[in-house]
């Protein structure tokens, strides 16, 4: 296979990829949903949903399982959460007309993030193809297998442990040739794929290469994925294509990492703590700085 060049994700790299302007409405940044949760890991929705609205997202809402939709909702005060059918493992289970009217109005979605491999999901992806939206496929999204994407790209963010489980191969073959790995599923795939590590990967379906190297240890804790997806999908609520919106939400990430290792340390912060740097970050970019 042929290797492309790998471009650095660096502040400069994005001054050419602006994000769309905020406008002066909610409904100008954009709609998304967060599909995900489950009774054993209901935050994941919970850090996926934060982190979309850190990425000035306009309109959020959640669709995770009924027992857990009074306590999403006084934590998350700014979301509309859906409830949902939950099967006998806690998951999400099929049979809501609710959710599918809840996707045909968005313009991201996010499906995963604290879920297991369920018919429920593959299902679910498979109707995705026909949306409009741009969909993030995170966690459990990732485990039950993805086709090529319709209209538009998915964004896949595995970790290596995901990325061999999709590709029928062993995690210790995706760390040694961790591109190789990312460029076969981005082709397979006909998707923008994240692939998750100290040295993060980004590729487009067309063989487009970026790397980033920066955020330190600390970010490797439980539940950053989640934020990062969230991240993401909020971006591409926006209006960032999905490229865009992997980029930034893969650096924005990484800078909320290097701040809180230099305030607290590199190891010890909380994926909680990630999102609320992200304003900030915007904010100081958009005024010229690091």
């Amino acid at each position: 296979m042929h290797t492309p060049a790998v471009r650095q994700l660096t502040p400069a790299a994005l001054q050419v990829m602006p994000l769309p302007a905020p406008g002066t409405d909610k409904e100008d940044r954009g709609r998304l949903c967060v599909v995900g949760g489950s009774v054993q890991v209901p935050g994941a929705a919970l850090l996926a949903a934060e982190a979309a609205l850190r990425a000035g997202a306009g309109k959020l809402q959640i669709a995770t399982v009924r027992s857990c939709t009074t306590a999403l909702g006084v934590a998350v005060p700014e979301a509309l959460v859906i409830g949902l059918p939950e099967d006998a493992s806690g998951e999400i289970a099929p049979g809501s007309p609710a959710l599918h009217q809840a996707l045909d109005q968005c313009d991201a979605v996010l499906v995963g993030p604290g879920m297991s491999a369920t018919p429920f999901l593959a299902r679910l992806t498979a109707r995705l193809h026909q949306m409009k939206a741009t969909v993030v496929l995170d966690a459990g999204a990732l485990n039950g297998g993805v086709s090529a994407a319709g209209s538009a790209p998915f964004i896949l963010t595995p970790h290596a442990g995901e990325m061999a489980f999709m590709c029928g191969g062993r995690k210790e073959d995706v760390e040694r040739e961790p591109l190789e790995h990312a460029l076969r599923m981005a082709r397979a795939t006909a998707s923008v794929v994240v692939l998750k590590g100290p040295r993060t990967f980004i590729v487009g379906p067309d063989g487009e290469v970026w790397l980033h190297e920066g955020g330190g240890p600390g970010l490797g804790t439980s539940g950053s994925g989640d934020v990062l997806a969230g991240l993401i999908t909020g971006f591409a609520a926006r209006g960032a294509t999905p490229m865009e919106a992997a980029l930034w939400g893969v650096w924005t990430h990484g800078e909320a990492g290097r701040l809180l290792a230099e305030a607290a340390g590199p190891l010890g912060f909380l994926a909680r703590e990630i999102s609320s740097r992200v304003p900030g970050i915007l904010q100081h970019f958009s005024c010229g700085g690091r």
